[in-house]
């Protein structure tokens, strides 16, 4: 019997995909694991892998076409096999209108039955695995790479799941100057193993807290604290850096001085989850990318127990991965904080809003040259303004002020930053 090729969800916010590419055609045979099509999420473009093998006997959501996330796109079966008529589901719609007709869903249980075959992902993922050495790779992705001698090893990939696709390959080829540089890769801080989140009871002043001040912001009530920092030392350390070919930007520093002041005030790596608080314990930065079409914050993970250099290539490669719309799920969910700089665009200061399920954001504006006092005398200083939006139902202001402290007297002594 036909099986139903359903839209997945390729990412946990995730209602909708868009069919921007059918790697099969009608009558093509497909094998268990196979790219069929390329899909456009709200977050980025992924391809929906076969979870069954057999031939593409229709495609009912064509290119450019929009589907709902469990929503039919096609039909894998044997070849001449009949498939359901396309009116079977607008009667199913016309069944829930009369009442009396409410037992009638049960006997459309059997149609949901060939439905059922989908839960086969899971085993199915499984095989690749063990078959592919650990590596996840589609057919023709694996051809190209061959035919153009390209490790695969050294290719990360774009697909469900780490799955390393035809784009994945063009990219590698499209690129050889990235490899020449893997070939001095930067020495990874070794994290150790990331500890779980855990629960924390709200006490009764906390719940009366979170009460009252969502009740006169509904949603996370905000509340904003703004310091101005000197940055001078931060700016010599990055010329000292780029002296010695390290591109690292003041954003990187600041990611870096961001994640150890959080480690030093586990308050801000909370968030609030209604009946109780969460604590992380690991300390994951979030920075806020702007690309064509809205928004998306890649996180650094560990960001606390990185060097600036490893943090800097990081950046580098989830924006410009977020830029075209490759990143996965796990690489723009989570996070401890976000840090959303405006900076390069010559803001002065902002306030940002908050990423959820996040309790904090830092909103970053440009370093500039302002007349200060230090030691009863005017002088100039390179001067940059952060402020903190704080949820007030898990942080109190007394804990984002001191957090703000520390994380100013890290960017105004950045070798704190390296021991």
């Amino acid at each position: 019997m036909p099986i139903a090729i359903q839209l997945p969800a390729l990412s946990p916010t995730m209602s909708e995909g868009r069919i921007t590419k059918w790697l099969k055609k009608e009558g093509d045979k497909v094998n268990s694991g196979d790219g069929l099509a390329e899909c456009e999420t709200d977050k980025s473009n992924l391809e929906i892998e076969a979870t069954d093998g057999g031939t593409l006997l229709k495609i009912v959501v064509p290119a450019g076409s929009t589907s709902p996330v469990g929503g039919v796109i096609g039909w894998i079966g044997k070849p001449g096999e009949a498939i359901p008529e396309a009116p079977a589901p607008a009667a199913a719609p016309a069944a829930p209108a009369p009442v009396a007709a409410a037992p009638k869903p049960a006997p459309a249980a059997p149609a949901a039955s060939a439905v059922p075959p989908k839960p086969a992902p899971k085993p199915v993922a499984a095989a690749p695995v063990a078959g592919e050495e650990r590596l996840r790779v589609s057919p023709l992705a694996r051809k190209m790479a061959e035919t153009q001698g390209i490790d695969l090893a050294s290719v990360p990939g774009s697909g469900p799941n780490g799955r390393i696709v035809k784009r994945d390959v063009e990219e590698a080829m499209a690129s050889p100057a990235p490899a020449a540089k893997k070939s001095a890769p930067i020495v990874r801080a070794a994290p150790g193993v990331r500890q779980a989140p855990q629960d924390i009871a709200l006490t009764s002043m906390r719940k009366v807290i979170a009460q009252r001040l969502g009740e006169v912001k509904p949603g996370v009530p905000h509340f904003y604290l703004t310091i101005e920092v000197e940055m001078d030392q931060a700016l010599k350390l990055r010329e000292e850096a780029k002296a010695q070919d390290l591109k690292i930007s003041v954003n990187d520093v600041l990611v870096k001085a961001t994640a150890m002041a959080v480690r030093k005030f586990p308050r801000i790596n909370q968030f609030f989850a209604g009946d109780r608080i969460v604590q992380l314990n690991t300390v994951d930065v979030g920075v806020a990318v702007a690309i064509e079409d809205g928004l998306i914050t890649p996180i650094i993970k560990d960001a606390d127990v990185k060097g600036l250099a490893e943090i800097a290539q990081e950046v580098r490669e989830l924006a410009d991965r977020a830029k075209k719309k490759a990143l996965k799920p796990e690489e723009y969910t989570g996070g401890s904080i976000t840090v959303s700089n405006l900076g390069m665009f010559g803001i002065d200061s902002f306030i940002a809003v908050i990423n959820p399920p996040q309790a904090a954001i830092l909103a970053v504006g440009k370093v500039e040259p302002k007349v200060v006092v230090r030691n009863d005398a005017m002088v100039i200083r390179q001067m940059m303004s952060v402020t903190l939006s704080g949820d007030h139902r898990v942080i109190d202001g007394a804990v984002g002020a001191q957090y703000l402290q520390e994380l100013r007297s890290l960017l105004e002594h950045p070798l704190r930053l390296l021991f």
